[in-house]
């Protein structure tokens, strides 16, 4: 006797592994696979690498700015900026002009560790330009780019079709 397989559903949408962000979240993965040992090796974790590369490009951010700029949602960069400033890899401070609002900065330490880093990080990078391609890589960054202006884009006009519906 044959077991009966259980019904595919069907759904009018393209296939899951088709998707865009699946194939973006695909991508990102085969990318940070190269990348997490070496960070591990300096007892990073990704989230906490993406910080301070973001705050190594500027002298302090405020924990909002800081949130958008490396993608982390509130809670998580909290617990994220606490362990780095238990380590001493960042400082906070309050704000001058408004004291509820948080400042971070990179420190001393922080900016020793990225040396460290920086030289593995730049050899995996060498090596997937030379797997991938130097040319095909640029221009990858340049669809990404392309493709994240276009989106944005897209909001900015839904948006703005939002707030003329709303006023008629």
């Amino acid at each position: 006797m044959k077991s009966a397989e259980p019904p595919v559903r069907r759904v009018p949408m393209r296939e899951f592994s088709r998707s865009l962000p699946m194939a973006l979240l695909r991508a990102r993965e085969a990318v940070m696979r190269q990348f997490r040992p070496s960070l591990r090796r300096h007892g990073l974790t990704e989230q906490q690498w993406r910080i301070l590369r973001a705050l190594a490009t500027v002298d302090a951010s405020e924990v909002t700015e800081l949130a958008r700029t490396a993608f982390l949602l509130g809670p998580s960069l909290s617990r994220i900026l606490r362990d780095l400033e238990a380590r001493g890899l960042i400082e906070r401070r309050t704000a001058e002009d408004d004291l509820r609002r948080g400042v971070v900065s990179i420190s001393d330490k922080g900016v020793r560790l990225m040396e460290q880093v920086a030289p593995s990080s730049e050899v995996i990078y060498a090596a997937i330009t030379k797997r991938y391609g130097a040319r095909k890589l640029a221009e990858l960054h340049a669809l990404l780019g392309n493709l994240e202006a276009s989106l944005a884009g897209l909001e900015a006009e839904e948006a703005s079709e939002l707030a003329i519906s709303e006023q008629e």
